[in-house]
């Protein structure tokens, strides 16, 4: 089968005769699968119960007879005019009580009893139909939720938000004690009295704001599972999954993963940013992490410029091809994009196509093309995995708590800190999964805590015990400071962590936006911004200092041996080049290596391995001409790298990469 290859298709936008031609150049274009029916509601069902499936069996078997496979959507992302007209209570509503309108997409409260209905009374049309198609591969089912209505504060999710508090809380002196409600008078005397945290005169509670987050993401979950169990009845034989968007703070990636035959993500580097591949690198080892190393699906990507940004860049000559294979390098077993054909008319017609406007005498469609060829080249690593000896946590309850307000800092971003502690094990070619804290952690060597601001007693008593079990752990600032209902662990700062790290934070000092301090360990010098804490030492030592400022002479950085491990704590946010050198000096105390010794700067090396055979991949992400020296000889996959030296037939001991190319090794027979 294969790395799959294609896009999202959307034949309703196009007439009939347009078809026979799609199915020809995707012919020519390698594509494997695509994904269909995302927003054909509207077009199935124009009124209610006048179903129409006739063009879309047409679509459909056209499809299979070309020997494309169909990720087949439950076209539920868009509910048609009349729905809402009917029903304008499936409408949803912000936290000001305004209600969004149709005329976009995902215009639904996610919480609405009749929006489900309709979406699963659809789904048992889709399903019963289409099972046992011979171009059903997959169902994907919704399209990008929250991505739109993130939450909705409406009387109906407000009396959904109810019954879910009491089902959480079993009584409401529960409920009061969790949210300290005895703070601003805002006890309860009956569940009837809770609504969703709306807009109010100040701040609003942090523990209810806190549990609205968690009941949004199960609102929208319950809508993707009351359609999976229609097609888990129906087609049991069909994987089902749906497309997840990076870094996306309204969905629980790690809490839907359980529910997702396999993890797919949509996915959209900006050619503007210069190091949009390291962002990237953090949220493809969480998708392939977030199912234990299970392959996942690059669902959606753009073979040029997106629509949506102030700037829309094309992506230039060969970055679309490096980016592509980057997903694969990090476990990917799908590259799609959206979509096939380039629409002419709506809010993304200019939003770059597999088929551009200018049809397929274009650079995009040319790049494509040889990607697909490419991708259809090396069958063999469809399946292989890839294995790390290096964690970084990530909690989205503790991103939830952590961006609420009433903060000792507001600059504090879960995302860029994430990224902080990611980069220099990125740039040193190390691997690394990207995991829960409630992981069982003790098959990794190195375990990278960057920001863990809400931590349960028993994810820290779970840390603690990797340590002293011989476990080497590094934890930065503000982590362990509050319990699940963002109240404050008693016992000072960070009272389940303390033990651990042999330390005391007795007080916060952030710092102020453009202000920075000098932090030294008497070699190496640098900067440090954003954060700083007055540390007291309980038993650690201290490795480095702040040099100057406000806490002069106090502790930045610390070690403590704990049990028959080691464990670090950074008190402050450290210029990358200080967070690099630290982290390099705790790898080799971990004894973790890089994949590949001495990359060039800019080149990535990964490894996926299994019964295809051992792949190693690297991908120059700079922007010069680099040699790279290999362990051994080995072969090249694609037969397309530029062999510096060659080494036996067919087998290459050293390769030259050009800017943003790509080279696909293995063993020399294989």
């Amino acid at each position: 089968m294969g790395i799959r290859f294609g896009g999202d298709y959307n034949p309703e936008q196009w007439p009939e005769e347009v078809w026979a031609e799609d199915l020809k150049l995707m012919k020519a274009a390698h594509v494997t699968m695509v994904t269909a029916g995302i927003f054909s509601w509207a077009k199935v069902e124009p009124r209610y119960g006048a179903w129409d499936f006739g063009w879309f069996d047409r679509v459909m078997d056209g499809l299979a007879g070309a020997g494309i496979a169909v990720c087949l959507a439950t076209m539920t992302a868009s509910p048609p005019p009349w729905l809402s007209r009917a029903h304008p209570e499936i409408l949803p509503e912000d936290a000001d009580g305004r209600r969004r309108w149709p005329g976009g997409r995902q215009h639904y409260c996610p919480s609405s009893p009749v929006y489900r209905a309709h979406a699963v009374r659809l789904v048992e049309q889709l399903a019963t139909r289409y099972a046992g198609h011979p171009a059903l591969a997959l169902w994907h089912v919704g399209n990008e939720y929250g991505c739109h209505t993130r939450q909705c504060y409406c009387d109906v999710s407000a009396d959904d938000f109810r019954h879910w508090l009491r089902a959480r809380y079993g009584s409401v002196d529960a409920l009061n004690a969790a949210w300290s409600t005895a703070f601003w008078s805002q006890a309860y005397g009956d569940f009837d009295e809770v609504l969703p945290p709306r807009t109010a005169p100040t701040f609003p509670n942090p523990a209810q704001q806190l549990d609205y987050l968690r009941f949004g993401d199960e609102a929208l979950r319950a809508c993707y599972l009351a359609e999976k169990a229609v097609l888990d009845r129906v087609t049991p034989e069909v994987p089902v999954t749906t497309n997840l968007m990076p870094q996306h703070k309204p969905v629980d990636a790690f809490a839907w993963s359980a529910h997702m035959d396999t993890m797919a993500l949509d996915f959209y580097q900006d050619p503007y940013a210069p190091d949009d591949h390291i962002r990237a690198g953090y949220v493809f080892d969480l998708m392939r992490s977030a199912r234990s190393g299970q392959p996942w699906m690059l669902l959606e990507q753009a073979p040029g410029a997106v629509n949506w940004r102030p700037r829309n860049g094309p992506k230039p000559p060969g970055a679309m091809r490096l980016w592509s294979w980057q997903a694969v390098a990090q476990g990917a077993d799908a590259v799609l994009y959206f979509q096939w054909r380039q629409s002419l008319g709506g809010a993304e017609k200019f939003h770059s196509a597999m088929l551009p406007h200018g049809g397929t005498d274009t650079r995009v469609f040319r790049e494509v093309t040889d990607l697909g060829r490419e991708l259809a080249s090396v069958p063999g690593i469809e399946g292989t995995r890839s294995r790390a000896e290096v964690a970084l946590l990530a909690d989205w309850h503790s991103w939830w708590a952590l961006e609420l307000d009433s903060k000792p800092s507001t600059a504090l971003d879960h995302s860029r800190i994430a990224l902080d502690h990611y980069r220099p094990l990125f740039e040193a070619g190390v691997a690394c999964d990207v995991v829960p804290p409630q992981r069982e952690l003790s098959g990794y060597r190195l375990v990278v805590a960057p920001n863990l601001y809400l931590l349960t007693a028993d994810d820290a008593q779970r840390l603690a015990s990797y340590v002293r079990e011989g476990g080497q752990l590094l934890v930065s600032f503000f982590s362990g400071i509050v319990d699940a209902h963002d109240r404050v662990h008693p016992g000072g700062y960070p009272a389940p962590l303390r033990e651990l790290l042999g330390l005391r934070v007795e007080e916060f000092w952030p710092l102020d936006e453009g202000r920075s301090v000098a932090v030294g360990d008497g070699v190496r010098t640098g900067r440090a911004d954003l954060w700083s804490e007055v540390i007291d030492l309980e038993g650690a030592d201290a490795l480095a200092h702040f040099t100057d400022g406000d806490l002069a002479g106090r502790p930045a950085v610390t070690r403590h041996a704990y049990g028959r491990g080691t464990v670090w704590y950074v008190g402050t946010r450290l210029d990358a080049a200080l967070m690099r050198a630290l982290l390099d000096d705790v790898r080799a105390a971990a004894g973790v290596a890089p994949v590949l010794p001495g990359l060039p700067e800019g080149v990535q090396a990964t490894v996926r391995e299994g019964l295809g055979g051992r792949y190693l991949f690297l991908l120059n992400h700079g922007a010069r001409t680099v040699e790279v020296g290999l362990p051994a000889p080995m072969r090249d996959a694609l037969a397309v790298v530029d062999v510096k030296v060659g080494v036996g037939a067919g087998t290459v001991d050293r390769v030259t990469l050009s800017a943003r190319g790509v080279a696909v090794l293995t063993e020399p027979g294989a």
